[in-house]
C-alpha cells in the first residue's frame, strides 16, 4: 500500500507560494495542483471533518469550532473526542486492509480516542491537586515521553492565546508548526504509517489577527 502524508497548512493559498517558499515551489512543480471548494463555515474543525468523512456539516455534525450545547446551556469550543464527529472517518472504511493500513493523526482536530494507530494533540493535564499544566495527549501513551525526549516540551502558549503566531517567550511565530512537523517526521521515521495526517497552523494566526490583505500575511 502506497504511503501518503497529508499536510493541512491552514491558510496556505497559491499566492503564498513563490520565491520565499522554494521547497514548496519545487514540490509543486513535480506534481499537480488542484483546488477544492472550501468548507462552510471555513474553520478548522468543520473543514477537517469534511475531509476525513467526505460529508458536510449537516451530516457529520461539526458546524463550527464550537457551538451552543442546549443540554449544558453553554458554548463548547475546541472539544477533542473523536466521537464528536458523527460520521465514519476514512480510517473506518471497511474495505481497508487493516493488516497493512496504519494511520497517524498529528494534531488534526477531534483526535482523542480516534480509531487510529498513533495520535498526538494538544491537551492540558489536570492532576489531582487541582492544578493545570500545558501538555499533549498521545496514543499510545508511550509516544508522549518519546516525543518529549526528542523534541522537548510542546510550546503550548504559542498554540493558543495571545502569543500564538508571534515572537514571544514561547518561541518563534512558527514554533508550533515546527514542533508538530518534527513530531510528524519522528513518527514517519520510527513508525512509518500508511497515512500521516499533519496539521500545521502557524499561517492561520496572523491571517485571522491581521486579515488576508495585510503585508505580513
Amino acid at each position: 500500500m502506497k504511503r501518503t502524508a497529508v499536510l493541512n497548512v491552514v491558510g496556505l493559498t497559491q499566492r503564498h507560494i513563490g520565491p520565499d517558499t522554494p521547497a514548496i515551489s519545487r514540490f509543486q512543480s513535480l506534481g499537480q495542483t488542484t483546488t477544492i471548494d472550501p468548507a462552510f463555515p471555513a474553520v478548522t474543525c468543520t473543514a477537517q471533518s469534511n475531509y476525513l468523512t467526505g460529508k458536510r456539516p449537516c451530516d457529520h455534525g461539526i458546524v463550527g469550532n464550537g457551538w451552543y450545547n442546549y443540554e449544558l446551556a453553554e458554548v463548547n469550543f475546541w472539544k477533542q473526542p473523536n466521537q464528536t464527529v458523527q460520521s465514519p472517518k476514512l480510517w473506518d472504511d471497511p474495505h481497508l486492509n487493516k493488516d497493512v493500513f496504519t494511520c497517524a493523526t498529528m494534531f488534526w482536530w477531534f483526535n482523542m480516542y480516534a480509531n487510529v494507530d498513533w495520535s498526538v494533540t494538544p491537551r492540558p493535564t489536570y492532576p489531582a491537586d487541582g492544578s493545570k499544566h500545558f501538555d499533549i495527549y498521545t496514543w499510545p501513551y508511550e509516544l508522549r515521553p518519546a516525543l518529549k525526549a526528542e523534541l522537548g516540551e510542546f510550546p503550548f502558549p504559542a498554540f493558543w492565546g495571545p502569543m500564538a503566531g508571534q515572537q514571544s517567550p514561547a518561541g518563534k511565530p512558527e514554533a508550533v508548526s515546527e514542533w508538530i512537523a518534527n513530531a510528524a517526521k519522528w513518527v514517519e521515521q520510527h513508525r512509518q504509517p500508511t497515512l500521516n495526517l499533519v496539521y500545521l497552523p502557524h499561517l492561520d494566526y496572523n491571517l485571522q489577527r491581521l486579515g488576508p490583505d495585510h503585508p505580513e500575511t
